[in-house]
């Protein structure tokens, strides 16, 4: 018995401290939970034997969680949109990158390389999503499209965030995004076309589903959820381009876990689970040497090469950030009152 006992002490010894360890990965929840624990966290878990644990919420929700938890993090990676993420990185929440310890991150696209402590995962657009069933003989190409009489109480937008229309706003009124303020007019002409503004992907897909909003500034991720579910959702890339959204990932500063977030980062861009990513969700993979099913490919929205990447409508991920809540102010102020 006692040799038994004597046995079961030095097996666990023996154990490699990796083992006995986990990862933990703030996300969100749903979809985006799944989408990484069935891809990457399946691929680094089988080379390093390192259990992974998800702690999901809102995005900002988790933001301010972080912010609390300063210099003791409670997770070791952080998922975020490219422009909170600059939030974080300002806010000194996340460790500056070493991308030396990443070989497979030589093959990101240069617009997925976001900054020197986050970077890009997958990427997908916001552009215009409609119900050519309810709105016979429609065509949306130009997002000038939507400023069409006809189209009166008929769109949705984001609540959340008013950046992708305020920046095509000032584009199709000879400015940029930093430049916003040149398209206010040009925005509050639309208000009269504007219908309802979505709080989440659940309600963007009832309003799109029931037909109350038959056009909207959709997530071309959300809106390829929709037409498998069977709703007859037409994605329309104007001629000015869609407007592109890169989703990062970061190790936050003060983990004691800093080379298995390094693995964990490198299993990320590995070509293959970067293609999976891609099949899951319809959004086109950070990385360009991933082989993509040719159906998925040629899907409006997804891009392959870095002259596709090239062709959206890129605001600057760190002015979003810093205009954010103006943005946010404004527009409610202006377009939904």
């Amino acid at each position: 018995m006692k040799r038994w006992l004597l046995a079961l002490v030095v097996a666990a010894f023996a154990v490699p401290a990796q083992a006995q360890d986990k990862l933990v990965i703030s996300i969100w929840g749903g979809s985006w939970r799944d989408l990484v624990a069935d891809t990457v966290a399946k691929k680094f878990t089988a080379e390093t034997g390192v259990p992974v644990e998800f702690i999901t919420g809102g995005t900002i929700d988790r933001l301010n969680k972080a912010k609390l938890a300063k210099g003791s993090p409670e997770s070791d990676l952080t998922f975020t949109t490219s422009h909170v993420g600059w939030i974080y990185a300002t806010d000194g929440l996340f460790e500056e990158l070493d991308t030396a310890k990443l070989p497979n991150a030589k093959n990101l696209a240069d617009e997925a390389r976001i900054s020197p402590f986050h970077l890009g995962a997958w990427a997908y657009v916001y552009t215009i999503g409609y119900r050519a069933d309810l709105l016979p003989g429609m065509k949306f190409e130009s997002w000038e499209d939507l400023w069409k009489p006809e189209l009166k109480g008929k769109i949705a937008a984001p609540d959340f965030d008013p950046s992708h229309i305020i920046a095509i706003s000032a584009m199709l009124s000879g400015a940029d995004a930093a430049h916003w303020e040149k398209g206010e007019d040009k925005l509050k002409a639309l208000k009269p076309n504007f219908k309802a503004f979505y709080t989440d992907d659940a309600n963007s897909q009832q309003l799109l589903a029931s037909g109350e909003t038959p056009v909207q500034v959709v997530l071309s991720m959300n809106a390829y959820y929709m037409i498998g579910q069977g709703v007859p959702i037409t994605l329309a890339i104007p001629k000015e381009g869609a407007v592109l959204g890169v989703d990062t990932v970061a190790i936050m500063k003060g983990t004691k876990k800093s080379e298995l977030a390094y693995k964990f980062i490198n299993a990320l861009y590995d070509p293959e689970v970067q293609a999976e990513i891609a099949k899951i969700k319809k959004g086109s993979p950070a990385v360009l040497n991933a082989k993509i099913d040719p159906e998925i490919a040629k899907l409006p929205g997804v891009f392959t090469t870095a002259a596709q990447w090239k062709q959206q409508i890129n605001i600057d991920a760190k002015l979003r950030a810093e205009k954010t809540a103006e943005w946010r102010k404004w527009f409610a102020e202006n377009i939904m009152n």
